[in-house]
């Protein structure tokens, strides 16, 4: 007689998601991130997104002085956010923690796709900007770099650039988003 292998059942936490619920979830693909202690999922990115996020992280690392580390979707805890980005700039002597300090972080960059578009824009930006993250980049599709920079407790919009850009944040670095592929 074959037995019946039944699903995993888990239930929803009583009150607000924490990070220790996120080790719920299988390693499916899925994004699993908690926003205000409220659970957010975005499907599977699909190969053209995940190619952006390597060149993106390549031209970082390749500009990276001594001790800087540029992970891609590395988690950032915020109070009862916990979010993970397209791309993270640690700065040196960072914790190195699963997840990360926003004081460790210098800049979080967000590869925007149909799925993500207004999380991108509105409240990831927001979040982050409230832990006091000083640079936030955004990659819309054309590619086109949109720069922001902390000001106060908001981000304000330094440039946005299609080819060829010389920037001074996190590091000096000189990046072509027209090569991203």
């Amino acid at each position: 007689m074959l037995s019946q292998v039944s699903p995993v059942r888990w239930s929803a936490p009583e009150g607000r998601w924490t990070e220790p619920d996120l080790h719920l979830f299988p390693q499916d693909g899925h994004r699993y991130e908690i926003l205000d202690g409220s659970l957010h999922v975005t499907p599977p990115a699909d190969p053209r997104h995940d190619s952006m996020v390597e060149s993106v992280v390549t031209t970082l690392r390749s500009a990276a002085p001594p001790g800087w580390w540029v992970c891609a979707r590395l988690g950032i805890e915020m109070g009862t956010s916990n979010l993970v980005p397209d791309v993270t700039v640690l700065r040196p002597h960072s914790s190195g923690s699963i997840w990360v300090d926003p004081a460790d972080v210098a800049l979080v960059v967000e590869i925007e796709s149909e799925e993500t578009r207004r999380y991108d824009r509105l409240l990831k930006p927001a979040v982050y900007a409230a832990a006091g993250i000083p640079a936030y980049w955004r990659v819309e599709a054309g590619p086109v770099l949109r720069v922001h920079a902390l000001v106060g407790e908001s981000y304000q919009a330094l440039e946005d650039a299609d080819g060829q850009v010389e920037l001074d944040s996190p590091y000096p670095i000189r990046v072509n988003p027209a090569q991203w592929r």
